[in-house]
């Protein structure tokens, strides 16, 4: 693989940091950047449905996806630089749940599917959660009991989701359900895309310790699902799945977001002084921060070599697992290492007058243990590249 861009790249990142560095300027006073910070308040919210109406326009949410969907048929490549660009400026100008869907309709959607759905989605028309994991079924999501049941045109849905996260933002959902009970767990499942308005569908909120509201339960009571609106086969859902999850775990808009904080904590230490001399002075903050650069670095070439992968093959499995283990676990040490070296300051919450850099690295110390365990646990990736990537055989 070359690392290097072409001059079509290099032209069309400059015009994604153009754009963003002035969407930029238009964040609400306390926004910190990040996935879940666009659902919290009323104001957060606005600001990320405006963006994304004007990526929409510029034709840049569907970057890679054949133009007779509202795509611009570049490549993975371009979108990487992308989600990077909006990342590093802190512009909500990624919708997870949006790529999640339209990896997994791209590889397994009928031509039905495809032009019903994609055109909206490329025109920002749709805010999508995620109804996979269970009160007993998370890392493992192939335990999930949410039953489908067939009548007529329709499935008849029952069951519970957990930790939807952005549902009581959403308009649509995208659910995982289980089709045939009799069929070993990884089978008998079924894919839906549904409007978040039918009858049965309940919304219950799951507040943080501070209030905030990101996260929620839903709760399907005979909710009827057309037939029309699965993607790919029946009882195939599980491969469905992993197509939108792939896409997800290679985490190029991830890394960018962490080089953004790292040239926020360098400044930090170079304007703090602490026993007579800046921050940036001591050895042991040097060795640190290095640390953190080098292995943001080796995240940053990862996850280009996931895109360049999966740009060959989509169903790419073991290096996207390997990206999303390592970038998850480096999110964890990063906010602490931030959090030891900024001293008590780094501990004082987002509000507070004495809050260096916003109160950011605090909150990233409660937020991102839960990164190693959303879109598939570090132990669940491990397994994946063990017997995908390294063909290690499985204990019996």
């Amino acid at each position: 693989m070359d690392f290097r861009l072409t001059p079509q790249q290099e032209a069309l990142k400059k015009e994604f940091d153009d754009f963003f560095k002035e969407e930029e300027k238009r964040a609400p006073e306390n926004w910190i950047g990040g996935f879940e910070t666009r659902f919290e308040t009323d104001e957060n919210w606005a600001y990320y449905r405006s963006v994304i109406e004007r990526v929409a326009k510029k034709g840049w949410l569907a970057l890679p996806w054949p133009k007779k969907y509202g795509g611009q048929e570049m490549g993975l490549i371009e979108q990487a630089l992308f989600a990077q660009s909006a990342e590093y400026h802190r512009v909500p100008a990624i919708d997870v749940h949006l790529s999640i869907v339209s990896a997994s309709i791209l590889e397994y959607g009928s031509e039905e599917i495809k032009s019903h759905w994609l055109p909206r989605m490329a025109r920002g028309e749709i805010n999508f959660a995620q109804c996979w994991s269970e009160p007993n079924a998370g890392s493992d999501l192939a335990s999930l009991t949410t039953r489908a049941v067939e009548d007529g045109d329709d499935y008849v849905i029952n069951g519970q989701k957990i930790w939807t996260t952005g549902a009581h933002r959403a308009d649509h959902l995208f659910v995982l359900a289980r089709t045939d009970p009799n069929a070993p767990k990884h089978k008998g499942l079924t894919y839906f895309l549904t409007e978040i308005n039918r009858p049965g569908i309940t919304i219950r909120p799951l507040y943080y310790m501070n209030r905030a509201h990101v996260y929620n339960e839903t709760f399907f009571d005979d909710v009827r699902i057309p037939k029309k609106n699965i993607v790919g086969q029946v009882n195939q859902g599980w491969y469905v799945t992993m197509a939108g999850a792939n896409f997800e775990r290679s985490g190029a808009g991830g890394v960018a977001a962490l080089q953004r904080d790292l040239e926020d904590l360098v400044q930090f230490c170079k304007e703090t002084v602490r026993g007579g001399q800046a921050l940036s002075k001591d050895p042991m903050v040097q060795r640190k921060l290095a640390e953190l650069a080098v292995q943001i670095e080796a995240a940053r070439q990862w996850s280009f070599y996931c895109a360049w992968q999966q740009s060959k093959n989509p169903l790419t499995f073991a290096e996207p697992s390997a990206s999303k283990y390592f970038m998850t676990e480096l999110m964890v040490r990063f906010a602490n290492t931030a959090v030891e070296i900024m001293g008590l300051y780094g501990t004082l919450k987002q509000g507070s007058k004495w809050a260096a850099l916003k109160g950011k690295f605090e909150s990233q110390c409660q937020i991102t243990l839960g990164f190693t365990i959303a879109g598939g646990s570090t132990e669940t990736q491990k397994n994946v590249i063990a017997w995908l990537g390294l063909q290690l055989p499985r204990l019996k």
